[in-house]
């Protein structure tokens, strides 16, 4: 059980982070490495593993999570102190990790130096998102939009309509029609979706938006998740045989609806070629995240060798 003290610095953190969130999508497979200042928490990386062959440890996202690794707290030190505490608060972390065979993380964009892991041997590619950090003024940001999205979604709203709604499984059944449609199997468990909806709903962090027409028929939807700062399109669906600006439609609504709460908005899987494009023409901050990955030789190693010797036909 996590310390108060955890949980509480947790809670002004990625939505991700939290430890309910964690216990959603990988069920008694987390954990949090801290570091201390004395009696207060200076920072937190959280982590979920599977074990394979009984013993050997893999720190992977757990199926519909997104953003985790390190989150250390804010300094207004010179930038000199800053990298100094940044680099022994992530050597800290590091070192409070698990003994892993493989890792592999997202970090949350906030994470902007990653040096001190680069010098413990990890490697990090650098992926993109789509970022709108100040969404108060909505008439600016509907004039930053590209002329075919503007056009998009005059054109919907002539026959669809965006409600909000708790049918996370009318949701989930349009999720499967989109990955059907390019012959694709969904890239989660339905049994993992309907655990993490439950959490959310919860903690009154999601909000599910579709776009229907005069029938009650849903063109496309959006499950919206959100932090005390962030408003996240998390996962998208679309009715490959209705009309394709519904997409554009659910999703400036999206937009709308962190604008009234006076959030930011992320876009997210935005690294895809043909997602990037869609949802750049949104006209969102583009905005990088690092990839960290690492492979214990040492201990592959020995994963491998007892892997053959336990599956010799494998």
């Amino acid at each position: 059980m996590l310390d108060h003290r955890v949980t509480a610095y947790l809670a002004d953190t990625c939505v991700f982070f939290q430890p309910w969130w964690l216990e959603a999508v990988a069920p008694g497979q987390w954990d949090v490495a801290v570091a201390w200042r004395g009696e207060e928490v200076a920072g937190v990386w959280p982590y979920a593993y599977k074990i394979r062959l009984g013993r050997y440890r893999l720190l992977e996202p757990p199926e519909l999570s997104f953003y985790l690794g390190p989150w250390i707290r804010s300094s207004i030190a010179r930038t000199t102190r800053r990298l100094s505490e940044e680099k022994d608060l992530m050597t800290e972390l590091h070192d409070a990790l698990p003994e892993f065979a493989s890792f592999h993380q997202w970090f949350h964009p906030r994470v902007s130096n990653w040096m001190p892991l680069q010098w413990k041997g990890f490697s990090q590619t650098t992926r993109y998102t789509y970022l709108i950090p100040d969404t108060l003024d909505i008439e600016a940001l509907w004039g930053e939009t590209e002329t075919n999205i503007r056009t998009d979604v005059r054109k919907a709203r002539k026959e669809l309509e965006v409600v909000e709604h708790d049918n996370a499984g009318q949701f989930l059944e349009l999720q499967k029609r989109t990955y059907a449609r390019h012959g694709m199997a969904m890239p989660f468990a339905e049994e993992t979706f309907l655990r993490l909806d439950s959490a959310c709903v919860k903690h009154s962090c999601r909000t599910i938006l579709s776009a229907e027409d005069s029938l009650g028929r849903p063109h496309a939807a959006a499950y919206l998740v959100s932090d005390s700062t962030t408003i996240y399109a998390f996962l998208r669906a679309r009715d490959p045989d209705m009309k394709r600006g519904a997409s554009a439609l659910v999703l400036w609504a999206a937009i709308e609806l962190a604008s009234s709460q006076q959030k930011a908005f992320e876009f997210m899987g935005s690294w895809e070629e043909h997602i990037e494009r869609f949802v750049r023409a949104f006209g969102g901050r583009q905005t990088p995240f690092f990839e960290v990955t690492k492979m214990n030789s040492r201990v592959v190693q020995n994963y491998r060798s007892l892997w053959k010797l336990t599956h010799p036909h494998g």
